[in-house]
């Protein structure tokens, strides 16, 4: 397919996969709260991706594997990052994972 000059596949609606957004988080957590902010701020703006949240207090599985990390942004269930979120950088892994 190609393209007008400077147009995307993203930018005409032609987005063939999507990305789930995962943030494993815990109550109180107040790194949790930041990284939430801008892991919604990312998503809600870009085509294709999905967000959820889940708190290792509901998951055996994510607290022995992430109880010293949090919060941590999973794409597709891979780690993208623990603790601080970059929303350019998460921004890029989602259109990676999307394209």
């Amino acid at each position: 397919m190609t393209l007008p000059c400077g147009d995307t596949p993203h930018r005409l609606g032609f987005v063939t996969s999507t990305a789930t957004v995962t943030l494993v988080t815990k109550p109180g957590c107040h790194l949790c709260d930041a990284a939430r902010e801008i892991v919604l701020d990312v998503v809600g703006g870009t085509d294709g991706a999905a967000f959820e949240e889940r708190s290792i207090e509901d998951d055996a599985e994510l607290y022995d594997r992430f109880v010293e990390e949090i919060p941590v942004v999973l794409i597709n269930g891979k780690v993208h990052n623990i603790w601080r979120v970059d929303a350019d950088r998460l921004r890029g892994a989602i259109l990676e994972a999307t394209a």
